[in-house]
């Protein structure tokens, strides 16, 4: 009898067939993201559970006698309890890489859109408001090419974005990280910054570090203040990395030009957000790596990833802390 597992995040067909292929499997095929009490309904006799964001807690793993590991269709995973992990001899993995590129396109798009104002003016345009004779004056916006890029972050999508910001749009590329990179610094020219003198310097600010217990509310009221007041703001890590209150403060004190955001504290975020009301707030909703290419592939690897563990390999992407 194939081992049984239970797909929590929908995947293609192609993906679900190689999963039949090594497993007995139910899926959710619900509208939007599965319901708590549903899933918690469906682990009880599985191994392996594929999933996507909904938080894997000593709770859940009570439910799931069985699991062996829950592969994440992304890559962070701030969604696992470690801790409760560990004590269920439960693995966790995600899907690095693979989304990269994909990311890092619509980085620069939000880099693009808060700086020339492009939602903005496509809803001025839509609204009927261009009229014939009025000067372009109030349509003007910001230089991207020879600006100073700022990325806090030098991950795998941050290199990405730096190779970007330089080589598409001569840009000065500044860089705050855990730790030095010193062998990209001394190919590309970067240069490494502290958090304040990135924050004073920068033109753009983009905020690519992962969700932790240190980087909860990362950037706050102190680090808005030493932005430029032509500067703008990028967020394409996690919503909670983020004091929301003071960037809304800081956007409405003038302390910030624009901000473009791709994450949130609350997802989906309230309607009556002050954010949606600020014509200098570029918000979209979380489609960091949302093209059919990518999550495709992220869908293939996190069912590899599924597959091994399982089947008592070491998958080719688990996490750090469940290393030997």
């Amino acid at each position: 009898m194939k081992p049984k597992v239970f797909l929590a995040a929908p995947v293609p067909e192609e993906v679900e067939s190689y999963i039949g292929q090594h497993f007995e499997f139910r899926k959710w095929d619900g509208e939007g993201p599965i319901p708590d009490d549903h899933l918690r309904s469906e682990i009880s006799d599985v191994e392996g559970l594929l999933i996507t964001g909904k938080k894997i807690d000593d709770s859940l793993l009570n439910q799931a006698p069985k699991l062996k590991i829950v592969s994440n269709a992304s890559v962070g995973y701030n969604n696992f309890d470690i801790e409760a992990m560990q004590k269920h001899d439960v693995i966790g993995t995600n899907t690095p890489h693979v989304l990269d590129d994909t990311v890092s396109d619509l980085i620069f798009g939000l880099i693009l859109s808060a700086a020339r104002r492009l939602p903005e003016l496509d809803h001025y345009v839509k609204q009927g408001r261009w009229k014939n004779g009025e000067g372009d004056r109030k349509f003007f916006g910001t230089d991207v090419h020879h600006a100073t890029l700022g990325l806090i972050g030098m991950g795998r999508v941050g290199e990405k974005i730096a190779k970007r910001g330089k080589y598409g749009f001569d840009m000065n590329v500044l860089y705050y990280n855990r730790s030095r990179k010193y062998e990209v610094e001394k190919e590309h020219g970067y240069t490494y910054a502290s958090l304040e003198d990135l924050l004073r310097h920068s033109d753009f600010v983009v905020l690519m570090t992962p969700l932790s217990s240190e980087t909860v509310h990362f950037i706050g009221r102190d680090e808005f203040k030493l932005m430029k007041d032509s500067g703008v703001f990028v967020n394409g890590s996690r919503g909670q990395t983020v004091d929301e209150k003071a960037m809304v403060e800081a956007l409405q004190a003038g302390e910030i030009r624009s901000v473009a955001l791709d994450v949130f504290q609350q997802e989906p975020v309230d309607p009556e957000h002050p954010l949606l009301q600020m014509p200098n707030a570029v918000t979209i909703p979380h489609i960091g790596s949302a093209t059919n290419k990518t999550r495709s592939d992220m869908a293939k690897l996190a069912a590899e990833n599924l597959v091994k563990g399982v089947n008592g390999e070491e998958p080719p992407n688990i996490v750090k802390e469940f290393k030997d």
